[in-house]
């Protein structure tokens, strides 16, 4: 980067310790499902920004291990605020993501193309989120023990 380009920005401890757990929910997220290798250039390029700013932890009377510590608690449960927002966005995207699936399978299952072919656009997408509904109130109410496989 050019130095004339180089702003500065000032945090509190505070400030730093929760842009440093942004960054490293935002780069486990952005990169947990890379099957690329470690030279990909959005790896690299994410895993260089979030470098420079744990490098800053000890300006803040932090350790140098301070990204460790996001992840490893000394606790011997091991959850940190890190761990426990990566298990809660995990538990709440899986139901989305059923509910978005089973929905869309049931919608068309339900409606053949001629049928969904008929439909303006509102009335497809209140249909599809019909499906996807019903399915949220079935995981609510139930979670999973009704669900099974018919074979």
């Amino acid at each position: 980067m050019k130095e004339e380009n180089k702003k500065s920005i000032e945090f509190t401890k505070k400030q730093y310790e929760s842009l440093a757990k942004i960054i490293y929910l935002g780069n486990w997220m952005a990169n947990a499902q890379r099957t690329g290798t470690p030279d990909d250039p959005k790896m690299k390029e994410y895993d260089e920004i979030a470098d420079y700013i744990y490098a800053l932890a000890p300006e803040f009377g932090l350790s140098d291990s301070y990204e460790s510590e996001l992840e490893f608690a000394d606790d011997p449960d091991g959850i940190t605020e890190v761990s426990r927002l990566h298990e809660e966005y995990d538990k709440q995207s899986l139901w989305e993501e059923l509910c978005d699936m089973l929905g869309e399978r049931d919608f068309y299952n339900k409606y053949s193309k001629e049928d969904w072919g008929k439909l303006t656009d509102d009335e497809r997408f209140t249909k599809h989120m019909e499906c996807e509904i019903a399915w949220e109130e079935e995981f609510e109410n139930y979670g999973i023990e009704r669900l099974g496989i018919i074979k």
